[in-house]
């Protein structure tokens, strides 16, 4: 995990700062100041990802529709499927939840 590499002071004030937003607008307005547009867009980018790989979607289709490399869809797999976190599988849970209510 990131936190051998990096302050754990600094991500407990990074994760503190994420979990005091209250809306959807808000988190928009913190990492459109936070991220570049690049950063953002592998953020969007590995979880669409996540999410076509728990549809079943092949790694061409997801390649071709996302343009994510092999690389990048493989690594997300491997964190799907066998992540110790299962932070993917848990806001893919809680985002399929919310469309519900």
């Amino acid at each position: 995990m990131y936190k051998n590499k990096l302050s754990e002071k600094n991500i407990k004030q990074l994760f503190k700062a994420i979990l005091s937003l209250q809306t959807q607008e808000e988190c928009m307005a913190f990492f459109d100041d936070l991220c570049t547009m690049n950063e953002i867009k592998a953020f969007t980018q590995r979880l669409e990802v996540a999410r076509m790989l728990q549809d079943g979607l092949t790694y061409e289709g997801i390649e071709a529709e996302t343009g994510a490399a092999s690389a990048t869809i493989s690594r997300v797999n491997k964190l799907l499927n066998y992540g110790s976190n299962g932070g993917y599988q848990m806001s893919l849970d809680r985002m399929d939840n919310t469309k519900k209510l």
